[in-house]
């Protein structure tokens, strides 16, 4: 048997509780993993917005934060990525507002058809107190949401065209699921579809819905333009983000963390809100170039027949939404 000498012994103990101390150490310096899944691809806005909030936060909480970047859906599709938000399986998402009825039915007014003028009408109504009490408002199902991020208006697609509210007739559209979406194109008589984002490309090759609605960006990115015929300028909705994260997660990060990684998001979200129409204008143009489509654009009176056909579900989803928040958002049209 070997005998340590006193010293020997202070020395491998020394150097087994160092080992513990760096063990402990390292496990307290280890990064926070924050996982940032998306549905879309990385040229469009909220893909770009990902790619920026990982860089900065890397960049400025270096060794503390390692932010993760799915895209594509390659993660979580659709239908699961607020499950797997609620199971901390993911920490950030960037849901279409469409996403959010069964956890606050006032969020549901973004959906609402021809209810702000432009873009920027809209913009004025999420800064405002009424728009930014929407983010908390999930709090109670453990989701708190950090900023909302602009996409763009929609147009609407289709293999014929669409220029007044009877062409739409039975048709079937694709629809994200949400239920005022439903009912916007049943008032024009034609047939939703609930379908999950990556599916819709095929779904329009094969027949299994004969038109969709979405921005300029996430038709090109998607390649839509190549298994439809005609879009039709109509500007008729809003496609935005709400950028959510798991509510315990959020409040259990150190202090410090959570208050760099809000400054990043508010330094994000002018960027992205700043990209978002260039990147649609830029793919508009390189849809017409590609030849595949044709882009009608509407005149005055046919944008009011439109708006005039679908404003009735305004009133059909007002007792869940509220009176005074559609209001606050009308009132966002005049700057």
């Amino acid at each position: 048997m070997l005998k340590l000498t006193a010293k020997a012994l202070v020395c491998a103990l020394s150097l087994s509780l160092g080992s513990l101390v760096q063990a402990a150490g390292s496990s307290q310096t280890a990064p926070i993993v924050i996982k940032f899944a998306h549905v879309v691809a990385d040229n469009t806005p909220k893909g770009q917005g990902a790619l920026l909030f990982k860089q900065l936060a890397e960049e400025r909480l270096p060794g503390r934060v390692r932010v993760e970047v799915y895209p594509n859906s390659s993660l979580f599709g659709d239908g699961k990525e607020m499950e797997a938000l609620l199971l901390g399986d993911v920490q950030l998402l960037a849901p279409s507002l469409a996403k959010f009825e069964q956890y606050a039915k006032p969020i549901q007014i973004f959906d609402l058809p021809f209810l702000f003028d432009d873009l920027a009408a809209a913009e004025r109504f999420q800064s405002s107190p009424q728009g930014k009490a929407l983010l908390t408002s999930m709090e109670d199902k453990n989701i708190t949401g950090l900023a909302y991020w602009h996409n763009g208006t929609k147009q609407m697609s289709a293999n014929k065209p669409l220029r007044e509210p009877k062409d739409a007739r039975g048709l079937k559209f694709r629809v994200q699921a949400s239920a005022v979406l439903e009912e916007q194109f049943k008032a024009v008589r034609a047939n939703p579809r609930k379908m999950s984002f990556a599916e819709v490309y095929q779904g329009l090759q094969t027949g299994v819905v004969n038109g969709t609605e979405n921005t300029w960006s996430n038709y090109q990115s998607q390649k839509v333009h190549e298994v439809q015929k005609y879009m039709t300028e109509s500007n008729h909705g809003l496609i935005d983000y709400m950028l959510i994260t798991n509510t315990t997660f959020w409040k259990g990060l150190p202090a410090d963390v959570r208050s760099e990684l809000q400054a990043i998001m508010a330094e994000v979200t002018v960027e992205v809100n700043k990209q978002a129409d260039e990147l649609n204008q830029s793919a508009k143009q390189a849809i017409a170039a590609a030849g595949t489509t044709e882009i009608i654009e509407l005149t005055a009176e046919q944008r009011a027949q439109w708006r005039e056909a679908m404003k009735p579900v305004w009133q059909k989803f007002e007792a869940e939404i509220g009176a005074e928040l559609i209001e606050a958002a009308q009132a966002a049209n005049q700057p």
